[in-house]
């Protein structure tokens, strides 16, 4: 799907309050309400927007700790993989998990409440998935940018 320039402005207004009335995003785009609902909609079905979601202040809800687990597996066969994947799905913890080049094969983005529930995560929940060879983590200081913002 192509986007035009009306798209991208629309989903530049959406990605900064998806609560926007209608009513609101028409008047900030100068369209119709309904020409704006029919373009959120192709937006929807064609996948370009897919989902909506609140985004919560760490701080607030006492999981400011933030940990970036880099993780090794003892092989790289599909079923090491799969396993892998399929289990890390299941953590709690684990806000993002991509598949990586170099010298690990996965970066994990891990939000605990502290040091101490780290700890317990990784010794209770990820290392006892099978397959592990090594892992390296590191911690955030200072949080200089987030965004879930995409720029079109």
């Amino acid at each position: 799907m192509m986007l035009d320039l009306i798209d991208k402005a629309l989903l530049k207004l959406l990605q900064k309050d998806c609560k926007q009335t209608n009513k609101a995003l028409s008047n900030a785009l100068g369209l119709s309400v309904t020409a704006v609902y029919e373009r959120i909609r192709k937006l929807e079905n064609n996948g370009i927007i897919s989902n909506y979601v609140a985004l919560i202040n760490k701080k607030k809800v006492d999981k400011a700790f933030v940990a970036f687990c880099h993780v090794k597996l003892v092989q790289h066969s599909q079923d090491y993989v799969i396993k892998f994947e399929r289990e890390v799905r299941k953590l709690e913890e684990v806000l993002e998990c991509y598949h990586i080049s170099g010298d690990y094969d996965y970066l994990l983005k891990v939000l605990v409440e502290d040091m101490e529930a780290f700890r317990e995560f990784m010794v209770k929940k990820l290392t006892k998935i099978d397959h592990i060879g090594s892992t390296h983590s590191m911690f955030m200081i200072n949080e200089v940018k987030c965004t879930t913002a995409i720029t079109l």
